[in-house]
């Protein structure tokens, strides 16, 4: 869904640095995998197509934040 984010946090030898992967247009949604000491985060089309991809070392990883968009509206 647009606007749907995770945050990446990441150590890098002492300092923490984080990243942001977003769903850019409608009709877009960030998935994010692990497996096999990688945490994978992409944001993928309606059909499941890849267009970004962020790859990061799972022992690296401090914190993963998903941030999905709230659908609802202010007048519900």
């Amino acid at each position: 869904m647009k606007g749907d984010r995770v945050e990446i946090v990441i150590d890098a030898g002492g300092t923490p640095r984080t990243y942001e992967v977003i769903a850019t247009r409608a009709g877009r949604r960030v998935e994010v995998t692990t497996g096999r000491g990688i945490v994978e985060v992409s944001e993928v089309t309606r059909t499941g197509t890849p267009v970004r991809t962020a790859r990061f070392m799972s022992n690296r990883v401090i914190a993963l934040v998903e941030h999905p968009v709230d659908e609802r509206r202010p007048g519900d």
